[in-house]
């Protein structure tokens, strides 16, 4: 029998009342201060998981097994930031109403404001895991304060100090590495000191947000603002997948992939792995 058309991540097809992770897309970067394009992240990662398995053997669990939805990309102003950041707002407040883990696929880094205002206000003790190469840390960035070099202060603005745990940042203005050192717990190029952290949070509610520029750009060049000296693909694979085990995890993300920078197509299936590893660990629980 002939059924509709509709694409989804991998497996992530269950119906909405039976899903406990829902799945969407928040394809914006209109504050992207270098080279845009992250705007196609979510879609492109749908679409290129059909080249992957949705079986996982680094972790003997397979998508099908899961309770995933995938809700499908949000449609989002570009011209105004506000606009979208509300609408990321509302659709994360709705999976949290009905007591299931938004996850979403970015976009640039912004959106994750969205989503964390609504986990905060759920959640108002949330701590944040942060994977990024930027610190994110500005005040403001030419004059703008919803920027996403900026993101991770508004998130600070809510949470306060000593709740946002940083891995992996190399990059970023010296006034932000300043400030980091009396409000955030930044870890400086690797992920070590991630099991502590898990350790410290344990029992708490965690927001998970990775940028994907974490990893260093001869094997992710897909990404709009390159940093050289990051982690391999393996090094997140395994932080990632600890996180999701092992922390409270309430709400999550994964964003900046922009596809059109690698024609080969490596960092985008590069995205689509990390995202079915964490769905898998957060499905064990």
């Amino acid at each position: 029998m002939l059924k509709n058309n509709i694409e989804t991540f991998l497996e992530c097809d269950k119906e909405y009342n039976e899903a406990e992770i829902v799945l969407f897309g928040a394809p914006f970067d209109s504050t992207t201060s270098f080279r845009p394009g992250t705007r196609f992240g979510s879609s492109a990662v749908r679409h290129e998981s059909y080249g992957l398995e949705s079986y996982s053997p680094y972790q003997d669990k397979d998508l099908r097994d899961c309770k995933i939805m995938d809700s499908g990309d949000l449609e989002l102003s570009f011209g105004n930031t506000k606009s979208a950041l509300t609408d990321i707002y509302h659709r994360t407040a709705l999976i949290l109403k009905d007591k299931k883990l938004p996850f979403m696929v970015g976009g640039e880094h912004l959106v994750t404001l969205g989503a964390f205002r609504a986990v905060w206000e759920q959640y108002p003790e949330v701590c944040i895991i942060h994977f990024d190469a930027h610190a994110d840390l500005r005040e403001e960035y030419l004059d703008a304060k919803l920027s996403h070099a900026c993101v991770l202060r508004r998130c600070w603005e809510m949470t306060g100090d000593g709740k946002i745990h940083q891995f992996g940042i190399r990059s970023g203005d010296r006034d932000e590495f300043y400030w980091a050192k009396e409000h955030v717990k930044m870890q400086k190029f690797s992920f070590d000191g991630l099991e502590e952290a898990l350790e410290e949070l344990k029992g708490k509610p965690v927001y998970f947000t990775v940028d994907l520029d974490v990893m260093d750009p001869s094997v992710f060049p897909g990404t709009g603002t390159p940093e050289p000296g990051g982690v391999s693909f393996d090094e997140l694979r395994r932080a990632a997948t600890s996180v999701c085990e092992k922390a409270n995890v309430v709400g999550c993300d994964v964003n900046e992939l922009s596809p059109h920078y690698d024609q080969s197509g490596a960092s985008t299936a590069a995205a689509g792995k990390i995202i079915r590893e964490m769905l898998l660990a957060l499905s064990k629980k």
